[in-house]
């Protein structure tokens, strides 16, 4: 009598990329402080380079660039003090981890900024290369402080809580807000100023946009 013949069961293969996929581990305290100490040194270096040359940016950022222009208080303690307000929210919606590290990090801008201005002096760059590389900056430093838990607060908050109460997408929110400023600081600066202001902020966007997308990275 013959043997009785088995069917072998299929062997699927895994999902693609699934063979090298790590678990994913938060990041460390150390690399936490390392992480925001990095990422808001890299941001008010960019902020110091479009406030040498007048240049704008979008953001609560570059409403403080404009008030700075008009009114006679330093920058970082202009930064800190506006952006206190939105710790409020930030409890509210994201917790209060979020909005601690959020808060250590807008007094670490605030701290660098004028460290910037005192070590470099009067810096005289070319309006298109100050505009480009400070909101390039800019944009890189942020994307290193998000990786962390952590914001700048500011508008940021507001585009959260709009698209969480009111359904309107938070990017569309932060691209209006960026509009009004960018269009106000015609009131300040020569119109020349604000075309290039719009030019950078493109950058400072575009950066985000292509690099800051959930669950692209492990432990995002």
């Amino acid at each position: 009598m013959p043997a009785p013949t088995t069917t072998p069961t299929p062997v699927t293969a895994p999902p693609r990329g699934a063979e090298t996929r790590q678990p994913v581990l938060p990041h460390s305290r150390t690399e936490d402080v390392l992480g925001l100490l990095t990422g808001t040194f890299v941001v008010s270096l960019g902020l110091d380079l479009l406030k040498s040359s007048q240049i704008v940016t979008g953001g609560t950022a570059g409403l403080l660039l404009l008030l700075s222009y008009g009114l006679p208080v330093p920058f970082g303690l202009l930064f800190f003090a506006v952006n206190l307000p939105f710790m409020v929210l930030a409890v509210a919606k994201k917790g209060w981890p979020f909005a601690v590290r959020s808060l250590i990090s807008i007094a670490l801008v605030s701290a660098f900024t004028p460290l910037h201005a005192q070590l470099f002096g009067g810096l005289h760059l070319p309006a298109v290369y100050a505009a480009v590389c400070g909101n390039v900056l800019t944009g890189i430093g942020l994307l290193i402080v998000f990786r962390h838990n952590s914001s700048l607060g500011g508008f940021n908050v507001v585009a959260l809580v709009a698209q969480e109460r009111l359904g309107w997408r938070a990017g569309y929110v932060q691209m209006g807000l960026d509009v009004l400023v960018i269009a106000a600081a015609i009131t300040v600066v020569p119109p020349t100023a604000v075309l290039v202001s719009a030019f950078g902020a493109i950058f400072l966007n575009g950066v985000l946009a292509l690099n800051h997308r959930p669950g692209r990275y492990l432990g995002a």
